[in-house]
């Protein structure tokens, strides 16, 4: 496993993070305890170090599962979590206060929650789960990061930026309190390059990347015959036409790349990976499998730039969130 340095932080994070939203068991169909536990330690043993997790995925239970692998392993694991809005709403609305998604009561409130889910003492990253860049110089949530950072119950402070809102972080991190931003970038979502990755590595900010497979949209293994449960959220995020779409457009990728559709999932991690100012990639793995396909790619090898640049032509705008 490679290890990037995760901005001004200076901690040094695996290429391949966890992600850790699918072993809540809130919007996924098949995740078991029992295989979420073996997947995560099977991670740890091949390398990994960073583990992304949320209060609410699962109201808890993923925070939960992390912490049962914690008390167990004796290697060094950095944790990040995330506060969600107070007032439910995701992503961010234009215009709300941010005394309604994140007062100073609301967030050292969810960290002490977040803090006795994974039997911490200290909370390496902790996050805001939305973000509004309205809310840079508003608000008193400064003052409780702040007080909770003196307390020593975190480390790091940074923000999921909304889907596709790349840009709708901007005016944080150049007030220089933000060590870290998480953020969707692939292959098909690709705006991140434009501002928000150059403005990341002029002020030292970590980036987390989220999203890089497109919910399994490049992987290759979606078709227009693929089907979901009624409690997985792709059923919606892929209705209508959208699996045709993806599958055509994946067909094209691999056609202008000469690889097959097997090596779609590896392509669009390394895709990602082969930007300089990305700190680490955090798939979801629900089993032993996806870790270990996932983790033989943190090896610091990204694309050839031949590659990434046929890749360009493929940037492709739209929201399959709504």
């Amino acid at each position: 496993m490679n290890y990037r340095t995760l901005g001004k932080t200076g901690l040094k994070v695996s290429e391949i993070g966890y992600g850790a939203w699918g072993i809540g068991k809130s919007s996924w169909i098949g995740a078991t305890d029992d295989e979420s536990l073996k997947a995560l330690q099977r991670s740890v043993d091949l390398g990994l170090n960073f583990i992304d997790t949320a209060l609410v995925y699962g109201n808890g239970h993923s925070e939960v599962l992390v912490g049962r692998l914690l008390r167990e392993r004796s290697e060094r694991i950095y944790v990040a979590t995330k506060i969600p809005p107070k007032n439910g709403v995701w992503p961010a609305e234009a215009g709300v206060p941010v005394a309604q998604a994140f007062s100073a009561e609301h967030v050292i409130a969810s960290t002490e929650e977040s803090l006795r889910n994974l039997g911490l003492e200290t909370i390496d990253v902790q996050q805001f789960h939305v973000w509004s860049d309205d809310w840079a110089n508003a608000g008193d949530w400064l003052k409780a990061i702040q007080k909770l950072k003196e307390q020593g119950k975190l480390r790091y402070f940074g923000v999921s930026i909304n889907d596709y809102q790349p840009e709708n972080s901007i005016k944080l991190i150049e007030t220089g309190v933000v060590d870290t931003v998480q953020v969707i970038y692939n292959i098909f979502e690709q705006s991140p390059e434009d501002k928000l990755l150059p403005t990341c590595e002029r002020h030292n900010v970590g980036v987390i990347v989220r999203v890089a497979l497109d919910e399994g949209g490049l992987t290759g293994q979606i078709t227009p015959d693929s089907t979901f449960e009624k409690s997985d959220f792709r059923r919606n995020y892929f209705r209508g036409d959208r699996k045709q779409q993806v599958y055509e457009r994946v067909k094209q990728i691999a056609s202008d790349l000469k690889i097959t559709t097997d090596q779609m999932a590896e392509t669009a991690l390394r895709f990602v990976l082969s930007h300089k100012g990305v700190s680490t990639v955090i798939p979801g793995m629900r089993s032993v499998r996806n870790v270990v396909r996932n983790c033989a790619l943190g090896d610091g090898r990204g694309l050839p730039a031949d590659q990434v640049e046929k890749l360009k032509s493929h940037r492709w705008i739209r929201n399959f969130y709504k």
